[in-house]
């Protein structure tokens, strides 16, 4: 919130306020205010019992996940001028205030385990536990989606906005990994969601399909992940797209590894039982020899 008014201020004397500056504000002061209730609630005997595992509990989760997601999109908008530099200002989206744009993200993160933690008291759900019984890469996947939605959103609005340079032969680089971006983006999630949907229908997606689009994914991370991050690409600055990529590319290395460890696991048991099958064999022409 301080950093929110701070950045305000200091483009409210360059002349250079929106509106959105004022719901950075906004959004930021409504999450510290109510938050700093809830905790006030939560140290009192008497108040506690109105808050704690109630369902106006489960209300101000809602409240405090639409609050920080807002927060978030606001803030990490280049065009904003905000925690993120314009790409028109030769930025590329880098991080130009550390506090508000790392802060905005922790408190996003902070309100979705605040929501588990939640529904875990007062339904008694296991998350953790339903997870593991869906698939122990099931996580991965849903973090893959996140990062891909992130990288594809925050590379179209860098296309979208501008894909100026100062030279033409840069111009023509920045804009062709800025679209690679883009697409590398929509196919990450397309493949997790697809994944993250079966898991959750069915007890467990194929595994040939996952063990296929595991390995395609990383090694188009591989490839991604240098090529958008490079001096040239639109992930050079820190920012959103260099963050998340480099995201990307270590969920879809997990992704991997535990499809292999999977498949190992499988050979070796295959192979167990087939000589338990053969001993089982021999045994039996010994009886009936004897």
């Amino acid at each position: 919130m301080s950093s929110a008014l701070e950045t305000v201020q200091r483009n409210n004397k360059r002349q250079d306020s929106t509106r959105n500056h004022k719901y950075a504000v906004a959004l930021s002061s409504a999450t510290f205010i109510l938050s700093l209730i809830v905790v006030v609630m939560h140290l009192s005997s008497v108040s506690s019992i109105r808050i704690v595992n109630t369902p106006l509990e489960g209300f101000l989760c809602l409240i405090f996940l639409g609050l920080q997601a807002a927060t978030v999109a606001v803030v990490t908008e280049p065009n904003n001028n905000l925690a993120v530099m314009p790409v028109s200002a030769g930025g590329g989206g880098g991080v130009i205030n550390g506090n508000l744009y790392y802060f905005s993200w922790a408190g996003f993160v902070m309100s979705v385990i605040i929501s588990v933690s939640y529904f875990r008291s007062m339904y008694h759900i296991d998350v953790a536990g339903e997870i593991r019984s869906r698939s122990a890469r099931l996580i991965y996947w849903a973090i893959l989606l996140a990062a891909s939605l992130v990288v594809m959103g925050s590379s179209a609005n860098i296309f979208d906005a501008d894909c100026s340079a100062t030279e033409e032969n840069r111009l023509m680089k920045y804009c062709n990994r800025t679209a690679f971006a883009i697409s590398l983006g929509t196919l990450g999630t397309i493949a997790s969601l697809l994944i993250v949907v079966l898991k959750i229908i069915t007890p467990s997606s194929p595994f040939t399909l996952e063990a296929f689009l595991s390995l395609t994914l990383f090694i188009i991370n591989a490839f991604g992940v240098a090529y958008v991050t490079s001096s040239y690409g639109p992930g050079a600055p820190l920012g959103n797209i260099y963050y998340f990529s480099w995201i990307s590319f270590i969920a879809t290395f997990y992704l991997c590894s535990s499809c292999y460890e999977d498949y190992l696991g499988a050979t070796i048991a295959g192979d167990a039982s087939q000589r338990q099958k053969e001993d089982t064999m021999e045994n039996e022409e010994e009886d009936d020899t004897i």
